[in-house]
């Protein structure tokens, strides 16, 4: 018989965190644990097969602690890692387990945001070069067109809690202006990565008043919670009882002192092995 356990969130690092904390407020009843794969991070600029590699063990070991479902709240693993994980490893295992991902929720609600049909996806290297955005985003709405822009330096910012710098000013800029130099016309801007909307209000100061920013915490929150009432079978083994849990690959230390900045609250951390 399967027992029920948490509900697992992944990141390659603290990203998630913003997306675990939407997820946290629109479903409060469920247990949760969240694992920051933060001693190999950043995955945005390894290769696919590395990406995929790093994601499938965390994804055990969330199983082995007792999910049975399990979110990617990481844009390139979700990129690089989830069809795999889902196609080849899934159907491998006995008994029922799901993984999902941070794209297709995006994708399916961006082309009610637009007026002009243009959307912008600001992501890391790996998730620009997957296409994984234009590919999903087509799928369900065909006419819009789709410009990325990669932004490297942007992640490393908010790690290295840089993110209210002038720095950040600089490179922020620079994206921005490399984006909307391949289409004025894109109104709607996909901050295609989980650390971005820390940088949400230096963003918007560099945008027109029209442009859209899409943080994908709420959209991935309504959409699990979507998920769950469509798929009873899956809502019956996730466990009911409010409790929190996070575990990083790291020193906990550091990952309790930036996870805090993420949440709005401290938290305590387990540190894990891999």
């Amino acid at each position: 018989m399967l027992h029920n356990g948490p509900i697992g969130v992944f990141d390659s690092g603290y990203g998630g965190l913003t997306v675990f904390k939407e997820i946290v407020k629109e479903l409060p009843q469920y247990d949760y644990i969240y694992l920051g794969d933060n001693a190999r991070v950043p995955y945005g600029t390894r290769s696919f097969e590395t990406v995929y590699r790093y994601t499938w063990e965390c994804v055990q070991r969330l199983f082995e602690m007792g999910c049975r479902l399990v979110i990617l709240a990481c844009n390139t693993a979700s990129a690089k890692a989830l069809r795999t994980i889902q196609q080849q490893n899934l159907p491998e295992l006995s008994d029922l387990r799901r993984v999902l991902g941070v794209i297709r929720p995006t994708a399916e609600v961006v082309g009610t945001l637009t007026q002009t049909g243009e959307v912008g996806i600001l992501g890391t290297q790996g998730t620009v070069a997957s296409g994984s955005y234009v590919i999903e985003i087509a799928k369900f709405f065909p006419e819009i067109k789709v410009v990325q822009e990669a932004c490297p330096m942007w992640v490393p910012l908010v790690e290295n809690n840089e993110f209210n710098s002038e720095g950040a000013d600089y490179f922020i800029k620079k994206n921005l202006d490399n984006l909307f130099a391949k289409s004025a016309n894109v109104d709607t801007l996909v901050l295609a990565c989980t650390h971005y909307p820390l940088l949400e209000e230096k963003i918007r100061k560099q945008v027109p008043a029209n442009v859209n920013l899409v943080s994908q915490g709420e959209i991935v929150a309504r959409s699990l919670n979507d998920y769950l009432l469509r798929h009873p079978e899956i809502a019956v083994l996730c466990s009911s009882n409010g409790s929190r849990q996070f575990y990083t690959t790291e020193s906990t230390g550091s990952f309790d002192k930036k996870a805090e900045i993420f949440l709005g609250h401290a938290v305590t951390s387990s540190h894990l092995e891999l």
